[in-house]
């Protein structure tokens, strides 16, 4: 280990920034120095996203210090855009987890100090209503103390923008640039919060925001009298995993005319250690057990479960007794599929409508938008992307959005909010399951009607882990290595196009032949002979790299079949570095 990183913990240890709690925690790892590295060895990256990373002392961590710091950064970047820009201010919210309201009171304090107006939420809220919240205050921008389903040592700072959707790159890489060139500890201005209440810059907000929230939410419903006449026999579970979700989901389902929904008593309380769960992300089966087991007892075929800040949802279903989870995928298309049904049998599917989704998305949604006259956009992952391309729609007067997903669980409908929206979905995903259950159907049932109509797709998402200090290096490696060494065959199937997303070419048989109809992201798509698609794209918030099968089968066996196949591929790619 360089002196660098002692000289920059000897620094903190001597800041008078710094309590006796936290002096106290770094001191006691001050001589180790696997510890010290991986504390200081480099700041957490601020990006689109903002930041994310475990909490604790150090620059690569997250602390009251990075916050203030990403803050007063963020702050100089509002201001730059004029008086008008620090008057309409922002709005800052936090989930369920360990410091998230501190940190959320440290923003507001930070901004009010710089002259920003802030308004904070009263208590911890879902992501989608921070969005919500930005557009319809009119707020200059948006701040979400939240790491989203990562472990309970983590946190995060999400930054949004005027359009309710996360920072546009040319921001963000401002305020990573801010932060470069200001003092950690001197650099930021502060004020404490009856202060800049008594200053008129800083006022909570909370129900009438609720109340409208709400109203948006339940217009997206399409037939929601589905969801009454289905209610007398039709119990569904719910948990929000301790999370934001614990209020706002069931005041929702109950006014859309849910009459037997059941929470999980344990999980309604907010707890940042998630004490119920090994991991909150409703993407893992094994994190439903309280929920199936409350299920089985009340005779329901649903469960849903949402994410600690409310923005990502999950679904298990009941078949042959045991609980089944839904994909990312999977509700995508079913979600699709039943919100064109039910906008056609009312009259009001809008013209020239569209689907959105990400390039790492199940294959199936072009079926579906093909048969039912859809135009299906692809971008990016990230709502960001999508919200960027429904500026381009309003801009060009051109289509009208259905729906946009992508594969991790996320869904977003209408016009006031810009990112995935758990809370709306939920409410769709209700009034779908009692569309179905009207007809003596589960939505595992809708599923198995949609593979015999448009076809066997399937998806899988592999991960390969890449921690500690030189798992950024070896993901980096592994990135080159495929692109200056791409495989002929995956899986024993020929390799017959290469996109690389970051460069923008198409290559044939190692000539570059086109242009991808987006760039710049690092992401790697092989188009293999069969028709399924391999693609390789590191996280953008985790130490792993993310490997996404796409196929398309005859059958269910030769779908399966061809997912085993190239996921021992994915596997092997380790081996390159």
């Amino acid at each position: 280990m360089t002196t660098d990183y002692r000289e920059l913990c000897r620094r903190w240890l001597d800041s008078p920034a710094l309590s006796e709690a936290e002096w106290r925690e770094l001191s006691a790892v001050a001589e180790n120095d696997d510890e010290l590295e991986s504390r200081f060895y480099a700041p957490l990256a601020f990006g689109t996203a903002g930041l994310r990373g475990v909490m604790g002392m150090g620059i690569n961590r997250m602390n009251i210090h990075v916050i203030r710091h990403a803050t007063q950064a963020f702050a100089e970047i509002i201001a730059a855009e004029g008086p008008e820009a620090c008057r309409a201010g922002v709005v800052v919210c936090y989930d369920c987890r360990i410091n998230s309201e501190l940190f959320a009171q440290e923003t507001a304090c930070v901004m009010a100090a710089n002259g920003i107006h802030v308004r904070l939420f009263d208590a911890m809220r879902p992501t989608p209503e921070l969005s919500f919240a930005v557009r319809y205050y009119g707020a200059t921008a948006g701040v979400n103390i939240t790491a989203s389903h990562n472990p309970p040592e983590y946190n995060g700072y999400k930054v949004y923008w005027s359009d309710g959707a996360q920072l546009p790159p040319p921001e963000a890489d401002a305020v990573a640039q801010r932060m470069r060139e200001l003092d950690i500890f001197t650099g930021p201005k502060r004020m404490e919060l009856d202060e800049a209440v008594k200053a008129g810059l800083l006022e909570y907000i909370g129900a009438e925001t609720d109340e409208a929230f709400l109203e948006r939410v339940l217009a997206q419903a399409v037939n929601p009298d589905v969801v009454r006449q289905a209610a007398a026999d039709f119990p569904v579970v719910y948990t929000p995993f301790h999370g934001a979700g614990r209020l706002l989901v069931p005041e929702a389902l109950h006014r859309l005319g849910l009459t037997q929904l059941h929470p999980v008593p344990e999980q309604m309380i907010p707890d940042g250690n998630f004490p119920t769960v090994k991991s909150p992300n409703p993407e893992n089966p094994e994190s439903f057990q309280l929920a199936e087991k409350l299920a089985a007892e009340l005779d329901a075929d649903l469960i849903i479960g949402t994410d600690p800040d409310s923005d990502r949802v999950g679904v298990m279903v009941r078949r042959e007794g045991k609980y089944v989870p839904i994909t990312g995928n999977q509700m995508g298309a079913l979600l699709l599929d039943y919100l064109i049904r039910a906008h056609r049998e009312r009259g009001t599917l809008p013209e020239n409508p569209s689907v959105i989704t990400t390039i790492v998305s199940s294959l199936m949604i072009d079926e579906i938008a093909a048969q039912n006259g859809l135009r299906c956009d692809r971008t990016f992952t990230g709502f960001k992307f999508m919200a960027e391309l429904l500026a381009e729609y309003e801009e060009q007067n051109s289509y009208n959005y259905v729906m946009a997903f992508e594969e991790s669980y996320g869904y977003m409908t209408g016009e006031f909010v810009r990112d995935k929206d758990a809370v709306t979905a939920s409410v769709l995903i209700t009034e779908m399951a009692a569309y179905f259950h009207l007809q003596g159907m589960t939505l595992l049932d809708a599923l198995d009607a949609m593979y015999t109509r448009y076809g066997w797709f399937g998806e899988k998402t592999l991960n390969l882990v890449m921690p500690g200090v030189d798992g950024l290096e070896r993901m980096q490696a592994l990135m080159a290595s495929l692109r200056s060494d791409p495989p002929a065959s995956l899986g024993g199937t020929a390799v017959t196009q290469m996109r690389d997303y970051l460069s923008g070419d198409i290559h044939v048989a190692g000539l570059v032949v086109d242009k991808t109809h987006i760039v710049g992201s690092n992401v790697l798509y092989f188009e293999l002979e069969d028709g399924s698609v391999f693609i390789v794209r590191p996280s953008g918030t985790e130490p792993k790299i993310k490997i996404y099968l796409l196929v398309r089968g005859e059958s269910a066996a030769e779908r399966d079949e061809r997912l085993t196949q190239y996921a021992q591929s994915a596997k092997e790619l380790e081996s390159r570095v």
